[in-house]
């Protein structure tokens, strides 16, 4: 399979922004039967030049993540990337989960430090293992072999009391020892998006591709969780369309389509080298996102 930095790399000549999808392993039979027949062959076949897939908290979906990988890849034929967390493993464990990485044919991994399962407390390193991405990274970069992509906040980590600028430093760490692009967190604001790339390129001298993360609005729960999680702002407006909508999850996705439409039209006019659509396993907000921007490859 394709490195993804590769892809990102022979697409900048030509100025098309790279399309990729980011999915959840279900955590059902009936809903890991759903995907397979419904969700991935719907965006399959809009010709995505990667996917992604997560990885639960505390390391707690890594066999079924490298499983639903190999299997995107194998039916599919779309290079997949593996997301891997600090969380849970020792050196020893991680170093056996790459060996069995390679033997699956994935080639691609997003290394995160990554959140302990709720209700365990604070992150805290396992013994033999590692505190923070940056030092995953730099193992994937010495075993060699492996596209290496990292996480970035626009509006800083949550768990960063000394505030963003600081956090961005921390990413342009993880930069250094051998990540090949970031993905941004979802973000509502597209100036917040500005403001972090323009610090990383401007200031801090990042040369590799910055992806902003798109999540389609689907409900006002589903929203609510996901900004819980990740601290990202909504702004004012979206909050007012949103509470008038607060009852009726059809019309809070139709404006979802309608916002995230407008934000990635905005970010395409500013030079983004692709998109990365948070799907929540979910086809339909995101199809209807591609055909409205005429990025309809089926």
């Amino acid at each position: 399979m394709r490195f993804i930095r590769d892809i990102y790399q022979e697409a900048r000549p030509t100025g098309r922004p790279v399309i990729s999808f980011e999915f959840f392993t279900p955590k059902t039979d009936e809903g890991e039967q759903s995907f397979y027949r419904n969700t991935l062959p719907r965006l399959a076949a809009r010709s995505p030049d990667y996917c992604s897939v997560t990885y639960g908290a505390g390391g707690s979906t890594r066999d079924k993540t490298l499983a639903m990988v190999e299997r995107i890849q194998t039916e599919f034929r779309i290079p997949t990337m593996a997301h891997l967390t600090c969380v849970g493993s020792n050196r020893e464990q991680i170093l056996a989960l790459l060996d069995e990485a390679r033997r699956r044919g994935i080639a691609n991994i997003l290394a995160l430090r990554g959140d302990p399962p709720a209700g365990t407390g604070a992150f805290a390193a396992p013994e033999g293992g590692f505190t923070y991405a940056h030092e995953l990274v730099s193992l994937l970069h010495q075993l060699g072999g492996f596209s290496v992509a990292v996480a970035g906040f626009p509006e800083g980590h949550l768990e960063c009391r000394a505030g963003r600028h600081q956090d961005w430093e921390h990413l342009k760490r993880k930069i250094d020892c051998g990540a090949d692009l970031v993905i941004t967190q979802l973000f509502f604001d597209n100036d917040l998006f500005y403001e972090f790339r323009d610090h990383l390129v401007g200031r801090l001298g990042v040369a590799v591709p910055i992806v902003p993360g798109v999540m389609p609005i689907l409900s006002t729960s589903q929203i609510n969780k996901f900004v819980a999680l990740c601290g990202a702002t909504v702004p004012l407006g979206v909050q007012r369309r949103l509470a008038e909508r607060a009852h009726d999850d059809a019309a809070c996705a139709e404006f979802g389509v309608e916002f995230a439409t407008r934000q990635c039209e905005d970010l395409l006019r500013n030079g983004v080298p692709g998109l990365h659509f948070y799907t929540v396993n979910k086809a339909a907000s995101t199809c209807r996102i591609l055909d409205n921007l005429g990025l309809n490859r089926v």
